[in-house]
């Protein structure tokens, strides 16, 4: 069985970026230090060596694909030690593309501690100000009464700001090609999160991010020396704030301000990555700003979003900027939902391209029954047999095609003594078995029949049936095939490619904008993240949810871009 070539499969779509699982990533790199992490005889018998399932390795994965994503928010950032659960991304092929989340959402979430507000501002001046020479008594963990200086400990919050700005910066110019800056999302204001992080409001969050581009400037490494390629992140929950971030940093991709030292491209967040209408008007500011220029900003990436109809708009987007503005200009977009979905027990198996319909993954719950830890049949067949009314169809993936079922369900069932019923309670209790089932990782008698290296299993066969779901939806429409939202259905019947290619051909940008203007509520009818975004985008303040939605024939939705603990696999075995 020969390995499925992704890359050479890629053609000119927009680039699907697999947004890297550090609990992934730990499966391939720690077995090259260790040949012993997953034992010889836990691999499955057609997947004998751990960098098959490393799709940036093109000599030995199942599937090479050169491209993808990691985030500085899941990464081990100090490049001075050594982490073998980070070679797969730090040690990968020379021809392998990885762009760098900068981490913008764990400032928001409050997961980086500190204060993030611009340490030059205002308002931070005058915090320090008024917490000069102020002390609070607290009771510490120890239950000691001890007395804190209010503005020692302001000042270390800025520190420690500081030192995980550095860190991103590092980070990114000695292990990225293309990394986004260190954002500071414009919603974080609206949450508990912002004032505990200096972030009062809109301008607070713009101030921030716009004092971590001038520091990202002015310490980069510089791409002529060997350092990333850097993308100038926009946010903002709706068309004013997003029109007014993009004046207020758009100078940061200008060569003629920063020679030499300008960002290198794009990338779009909050409500730019999800509203058609938004994303085009700013394109077109930025193609009469002279900022989509060859060889000075040929990069963009959309955060965090996987519908496959907004694939589409992406690819139509590329190539006409491409034939218009910039040949090398490259659009790519990232998710998280292989991984996720497979933290979440559920399986992807089938694209459904159907005619006429909305275009989609869909996902099950997958099999986990211990009875099936003996049996020889492979993933799809089980699937397909026995749950002949939950798996109408199953693509079968490079990773599925080599499992067995036993390689999933590995903990084998035990038999208890004659009379003795198990119950949720007691089903433990190894005194109520003449054979013992057997135990997981931590010497217990579970519930479920996965290890933790079947979570990994089946993450990869997910990433293959993502990036195929995209390819092969590229492939019908350039075949002609069209899912309902990527035709204009009322007046004109204009084909979104056709409009696309209209708005990017037009000599002046009113006239480019006044294309946009007359398919607004066309634009409504394009799936972002948000589902029907653009009936969304028409509110005055749209929070921040991102939602990936997919059709789920088990459990309903499945969230895609909120933060993937993925610490919590570690007990699931």
């Amino acid at each position: 069985m020969e390995p499925d070539d992704l890359t050479s499969k890629q053609n000119d779509y927009a680039v699907f970026l697999p947004a890297l699982s550090g609990f992934y990533a730990t499966y391939i790199g720690k077995q090259r230090s260790d040949p012993n992490n997953v034992p010889a005889d836990r691999m499955p018998a057609q997947i004998p060596d751990m960098e098959q399932l490393n799709w940036l390795n093109p000599q030995k994965a199942l599937f090479p694909y050169r491209w993808s994503l990691y985030s500085a928010g899941h990464a081990n950032l100090d490049l001075n030690k050594a982490d073998p659960g980070e070679d797969m991304v730090r040690d990968r092929d020379s021809t392998a593309i990885v762009v760098g989340d900068s981490g913008g959402f764990q400032i928001a979430k409050g997961v980086w501690e500190g204060i993030w507000a611009a340490p030059d501002s205002p308002g931070v001046q005058a915090k320090l100000a008024e917490l000069t020479g102020k002390t609070e008594q607290r009771v510490n963990k120890s239950g000691k009464t001890i007395t804190v200086d209010l503005l020692k400990e302001y000042q270390d919050k800025l520190a420690a700001a500081q030192k995980k700005r550095d860190a991103v910066l590092k980070w990114m110019d000695g292990v990225m090609n293309w990394g986004m800056v260190l954002d500071t999302p414009a919603w974080v204001a609206n949450t508990p999160v912002g004032p505990k992080i200096g972030l009062y409001t809109y301008d607070d969050a713009v101030a921030a991010t716009k004092y971590n581009n001038e520091y990202f400037i002015r310490n980069r490494k510089g791409v002529e020396s060997g350092g990333v390629k850097f993308l100038n992140v926009l946010q903002g929950s709706h068309h004013a704030e997003a029109f007014n971030w993009y004046e207020t940093m758009k100078g940061f991709c200008d060569p003629a301000q920063y020679p030499g030292r300008h960002f290198n491209g794009w990338a779009m967040g909050g409500q730019t990555k999800t509203d058609a209408e938004l994303m085009i008007r700013l394109l077109v500011e930025m193609k009469f700003d002279g900022l989509l220029q060859q060889g000075q900003q040929d990069w963009l990436h959309v955060l965090g979003t996987s519908k496959i109809e907004y694939a589409l708009l992406l690819t139509d987007l590329q190539r006409a900027i491409r034939k218009y503005v910039n040949s090398d200009f490259t659009i790519s977009f990232d998710c998280a939902s292989p991984f996720l979905a497979t933290a979440n027990g559920q399986i992807y198996h089938h694209a459904d391209l159907s005619r006429d319909r909305r275009w989609s993954y869909r996902m099950s719950k997958s099999i986990d029954d211990k009875k099936y830890a003996l049996d020889s049949r492979t993933l799809r067949d089980v699937a397909m047999n026995d749950f002949v009314d939950h798996f109408v169809h199953f693509d079968e993936s490079p990773v599925s095609a080599r499992c067995k079922i036993s390689d999933i369900c590995v903990y084998k069932p035990g038999v208890p003594k004659p009379g003795v019923e198990l119950t949720e309670e007691n089903f433990k209790d190894q005194d109520l078995y003449d054979v013992v089932p057997d135990l997981n990782k931590i010497g217990k008698i579970g519930r479920t029949s996965w290890d933790s290296f079947s979570y990994a299993l089946q993450m990869g066969h997910n990433v293959w049936t993502h990036i195929y779901a995209v390819q092969e939806a590229n492939r019908q429409y350039d075949l002609g095939r069209l899912p309902n939202s990527m035709q204009w259905s009322h007046g004109d019947y204009a084909k979104c490619r056709d409009i696309v290619e209209r708005i990017f051909a037009a000599p002046t940008k009113a006239e480019a904008l006044d294309i946009i203007a007359f398919y607004k509520m066309y634009w409504i009818e394009i799936l972002g993240s948000f589902g029907n975004i653009g009936k969304k985008a028409i509110n005055s303040e749209t929070q921040f949810q991102a939602l990936f939605t997919v059709v789920d024939d088990g459990d309903g939705n499945i969230g895609d871009d909120m933060e993937f603990d993925e610490a919590k696999l570690d007990n699931l075995s």
